[in-house]
């Protein structure tokens, strides 16, 4: 009898895995290229020309036209333009009215082959979609939340952009706490088709500003980049967890030089850890960026 019911349940498992491994099959990969996801910056439309010219003059690339337009689904004004960097690509919003509620919780923005898609399959995956779907002037938009309050804008344009392939993929930084890391990494691995590449328990501390201690550092890749997960208590000094994007550079200390040059402030000076070198900047405007280079 026992036996009987352990082999019903074992094989009522191995189906239910099945499925789940089918769905996961099933379910479309719905990512286009890191250089189509955006870190969205939000800064004061008197701020906006300061912070393009600083942030072109550190990494190269060019912007977009800036224009004046509605980007939410209720009334406002923005100027709106792209940046496009051989490290990554930013959507810069300067707005001219009050920012309607919850815009600016966004950090990023991804572009997906499919709106409708990607909303079912992040909800499928454990998302909460906190703004509908939406249009705006040139596609459509939500914006969605993760487990642990990490949340993103999902995008589709009208006509197909093109943008150039990057030298190198940014980081998406989250910093989590530990009650809900594994849910995000599950959640997010299962809706981007992506691979958790490591994940070690006792990074060094210095990491996040708080040298001799250890913390959790988790790392993810998918067709839409890279994300860095920062398991920590909260008990993080700033700048630390302000940052929401790590951009990779070949030249560390030649970079930061070109940052100081076009006004930028480096809060956190080079340090080594690990597999890196890494400092954190202040750009004009408030944005704040962590910027590395791989050690050999």
């Amino acid at each position: 009898m026992m036996r009987r019911l352990f082999l019903g349940v074992t094989l009522a498992t191995g189906f239910a895995l099945a499925s789940v491994a089918q769905a996961r099959v099933s379910q479309p990969d719905l990512a286009v290229g890191p250089q189509y996801d955006t870190t969205h910056v939000y800064v004061a439309a008197s701020d906006v020309d300061r912070f393009v010219s600083s942030f072109l003059g550190t990494f190269g690339g060019s912007s977009t036209k800036q224009v004046v337009v509605t980007v939410t689904p209720t009334p406002s004004t923005t100027s709106s333009q792209l940046l496009l960097t051989p490290v990554g690509t930013l959507s810069v919003f300067g707005f001219r009215t009050p920012v309607p509620f919850p815009f600016g919780s966004e950090r990023d923005g991804y572009f997906v082959t499919d709106l409708d898609e990607a909303v079912k399959a992040a909800r499928a995956d454990g998302a909460e979609v906190y703004v509908e779907t939406f249009p705006d002037p040139i596609g459509r938009d939500a914006l969605v939340r993760w487990p642990g309050d990490v949340t993103m804008q999902l995008y589709w344009h009208t006509a197909a952009p093109h943008y150039p392939e990057l030298k190198t993929t940014p980081e998406n930084r989250v910093y989590i706490s530990p009650d809900r890391a594994d849910a995000f990494v599950r959640s997010f691995t299962r809706f981007s088709h992506g691979t958790v590449t490591s994940d070690d328990r006792a990074a060094p501390g210095v990491e996040i500003g708080r040298p001799g201690g250890t913390f959790r550092r988790i790392r993810l890749q998918s067709k839409f980049g890279r994300i860095l997960v920062l398991v920590t208590d909260g008990h993080l000094p700033y700048p630390y967890g302000r940052e929401t994007t790590g951009y990779e550079v070949a030249d560390l200390g030649g970079t930061l030089d070109k940052a100081r040059a076009n006004g930028a402030e480096i809060l956190v000076q080079p340090f080594t850890s690990a597999d890196r070198s890494s400092a954190l900047v202040l750009f004009p405007g408030g944005y704040i960026a962590e910027i590395h280079a791989t050690q050999p």
